[in-house]
């Protein structure tokens, strides 16, 4: 393609994107934005106030563990709460410092205080210190502001099974280090039995509060479509047909909300780049496509090598639409292994990784009886055979494997 060709494409895509007669705002509809309004979540709006309020007359607030899928507005919340609370404080003339770490992202002990050092202007070295010489000059500058700090650690589930508990440990008894300042915890995760797995020493400090953020339902996730949509959308560029296919079907995905902001902002995209006027039902299901190829496309790419190994006997077994049974897959998947020259699991295992894949809907495992040769599961793909290949290519292991196939 000359380049003079390629210029001309690329002027048509930004035009159309600048004259758009879909979107007037689509960051309304992204995960990061915190809406004015939290319908549905009144009452964990009411109870985490109540718990954070005490912040306003200088004295340290509970910390808060909060439970619940994903795209239950737990951050949402969470976030829009500590915004309305500094501004009072501002108001009232009290110091509070928040903090927002996803751990995830800053996923070591020494990210996390690198993070909670920027919060209060404290700049840390990359490198070249201890985790604990950062904790000190952290605590250091703490202690000089005379304030109290509300740490938000979002997926802390992600932080302590790589690094373990201790920094939870070192922040919950930070009283005893702290004169002039106090540090509270809110603790976001997907993990209904996290504190039950912590260090007795790390539930003993943390006296924490609990807040469970339960699924929104069809309806719900209608209202909070249709309130994003007023924001993001020209007049009459979208309809309540599709607003409500969106919510219904996020609603299957257990009440989530980011599913359901994620299938009406590349539906409204899929429209933009057809050059439509208006978002269609046909743009959301072609956005449910595109968003299930993405998914299983991540879900793929950070699974473990045993685990893509077995996709990838299901895959070679089943390519040509065929099914097969947990005895075949382990047989392949074994074969496998000896061709990489590795050790291979358990067949108790390998069940257990076809479970796994099951219940993430990347492949069908239907439970058969064989009479008195007992129960199997016979096994098909629930995703297109491309994905499967476009995912495993990626892992310089794997690629070798899928050329003799």
């Amino acid at each position: 393609m000359s380049e003079s060709i390629s210029r001309d494409m690329l002027d048509e895509i930004f035009s159309q994107t600048l004259k758009s007669r879909v979107f007037i705002n689509r960051d309304v509809l992204s995960h990061e934005y915190v809406p004015e309004e939290l319908p549905h979540r009144e009452e964990q709006i009411a109870k985490l106030g109540s718990v954070l309020a005490p912040a306003l007359k200088g004295s340290k607030p509970s910390n808060v563990f909060i439970y619940g899928l994903t795209g239950t507005g737990k951050t949402a919340v969470t976030k829009y709460v500590l915004k309305r609370l500094v501004s009072k404080a501002v108001e009232v003339g009290v110091d509070i410092d928040t903090c927002y770490v996803n751990t995830r992202q800053d996923d070591t002990t020494y990210r996390v205080i690198l993070k909670l050092g920027e919060c209060i202007g404290l700049k840390l070295p990359f490198t070249g210190i201890s985790t604990a010489e950062a904790y000190r000059r952290f605590i250091k500058v703490v202690n000089t502001r005379n304030s109290i700090m509300v740490v938000v650690l979002d997926e802390i589930d992600f932080l302590i099974k790589k690094q373990g508990d201790e920094l939870l440990y070192r922040l919950t008894r930070s009283g005893d280090e702290l004169k002039n300042a106090k540090i509270s915890i809110i603790g976001i995760t997907n993990d209904l039995k996290l504190v039950e797995d912590l260090d007795p020493r790390v539930r003993s400090s943390l006296g924490e509060i609990e807040l469970v953020f339960p699924p929104y339902n069809a309806i719900q996730l209608e209202d909070i479509l249709k309130q994003r949509a007023k924001l993001a959308f020209h007049p009459n560029a979208i309809s309540d047909d599709v607003i409500s296919l969106c919510a219904a079907l996020a609603a299957r995905e257990h009440g989530d909300a980011r599913r359901a902001l994620d299938l009406l902002r590349v539906a409204g995209e899929i429209a933009e780049r057809e050059g439509a006027s208006n978002v269609s039902v046909n743009h959301v299901y072609k956005a449910l496509r595109e968003i299930e190829k993405d998914r299983a496309r991540e879900l793929i790419s950070t699974m473990p090598l045993h685990n893509k190994l077995i996709l990838l006997a299901i895959y070679i077994l089943t390519k040509n639409g065929g099914k097969a049974t947990t005895g075949e897959v382990y047989s392949q998947y074994r074969t496998l292994c000896q061709t990489l020259g590795i050790e291979s699991v358990t067949q108790r295992r390998v069940s257990d990784i076809i479970s796994e894949l099951d219940m993430v809907g990347i492949i069908n495992a239907q439970v058969v009886s064989r009479g008195r040769y007992g129960k199997t599961r016979i096994i098909s793909l629930a995703i297109p055979n491309e994905t499967v290949v476009e995912s495993l290519k990626e892992d310089i292991y794997i690629a070798p494997l899928l050329s003799r196939y």
